[in-house]
């Protein structure tokens, strides 16, 4: 049988040239195609948690215990010799070159956004006197606007004496004298003032603030069948007036504060009939806070 066998041909077959550029060629060719490729960095940081679950890579586990074992790669220790360890503290770490391209960060941490450091007491401080400020500034404004809106609303009422008007840092003050609005010892409104008190409430209606209404009297004694003293007169104006503002849908009732004063502040000495005409009023006093000016500030930056 070995006699039938053909002698084999010296060197390699022919077939082994052609297969070994066939190798060379898909060589080079995966080679070119990695060259072009990029990688793809959550799928690289997902293998890369998964090859950190695996062998333990960055992984700081310290151990309350001295504790003693013999495998570096498991998560746990595993006491297969009691030999103790020479240290209290044991650690898995690669070299600082290694650390610095194989640690990764949770793709939630990633995402999370960065927070405001808390300001100090200081800055808080700093922040509410600012605020304070243009509160203030705002405040002074608008009651600045509101002035001119009452007295080109009121013109014709205080050239002829009715109304007049005074503004104090944080309030208006709106005066209704009894001429024109009251008869004397009565506490019915004039039919033809309730146009001038429309026009005062849509002013007092625009913009926020607690409206006191006072009614005050001189210091004549008045006892009739319905009141019995100035304080029941000078309260029922109050009221009077207050009706007559409240025809305003616009106007909230829980602005509002109603006051009957009799004579106990009156604006000059009750010496003279002139003096004590001017007593006999009923004001209408807007009181404007500085905290809420700071809330309406706050309200349009957070909006």
């Amino acid at each position: 049988m070995a006699d039938d066998c053909p002698k084999c041909e010296d060197g390699l077959p022919p077939w082994m040239a052609t297969f070994a550029d066939l190798m060379s060629l898909l060589m080079c060719f995966f080679v070119l195609l990695l060259s072009f490729a990029t990688i793809d960095a959550v799928r690289f940081k997902k293998m890369a948690e998964s090859m950190k679950d695996a062998f333990g890579v960055q992984r700081e586990i310290p151990a309350n215990e001295i504790v003693m074992g013999v495998s570096v790669i498991k998560q746990e220790w595993s006491p297969t010799v009691a030999e103790q360890s020479v240290i209290t503290e044991i650690r898995q770490e690669t070299s600082d070159e290694q650390k610095e391209h194989l640690e990764m960060h949770d793709a939630q941490d990633s995402q999370q956004q960065p927070q405001e450091p808390e300001q100090s007491g200081g800055q808080q401080e700093t922040d509410r006197e600012a605020a304070l400020r243009a509160a203030e500034e705002q405040l002074q404004n608008e009651l600045a606007e509101q002035l001119v809106e009452l007295q080109e609303a009121l013109d014709r009422e205080i050239k002829q004496g009715l109304v007049t008007l005074e503004r104090s840092e944080r309030s208006i003050i709106i005066r209704i004298q009894e001429k024109g609005s009251f008869d004397s010892g009565s506490a019915r409104l004039d039919p033809g003032f309730h146009q001038v008190m429309a026009r005062i409430s849509k002013v007092l209606a625009a913009k926020p603030g607690r409206i006191t209404v006072a009614g005050h009297s001189d210091n004549i004694p008045i006892s009739t069948g319905r009141f019995r003293s100035n304080w029941e007169l000078s309260s029922a104006r109050a009221v009077t007036v207050l009706h007559s503002m409240l025809r305003n849908k616009d106007i909230a009732e829980d602005r509002i504060v109603v006051q009957g004063l009799a004579d106990t502040q009156p604006m000059v000495e009750n010496d003279s009939p002139q003096n004590r005409a001017k007593n006999r009023r009923v004001e209408l006093i807007l009181t404007r806070d500085v905290n809420e000016e700071i809330n309406d500030l706050k309200d349009l930056r957070f909006n």
